[in-house]
């Protein structure tokens, strides 16, 4: 039988805190991957910029709302 595994037996060298999390999976998306949108939205927003704007928009409105 494994015994349990904890922090105090990891070696003084081993720094744990720099590691990263990298998706794995069918879920994730690449890096400047691009993302569909409804005809119906691009008619109102002919550019990427003018999308990016109103997103920010809309998560600086969220930000301000009270919860």
């Amino acid at each position: 039988m494994r015994k349990a595994f904890s922090e105090d037996d990891m070696r003084p060298e081993y720094d744990l805190s720099k590691l990263t999390l990298v998706a794995r999976g069918p879920g994730r998306r690449a890096k400047g991957e691009t993302v569909e949108i409804a005809p119906d939205v691009a008619k109102v927003f002919p550019t990427a910029e003018a999308v990016n704007e109103a997103l920010r928009f809309l998560i600086r409105i969220g930000k301000s709302a009270p919860p």
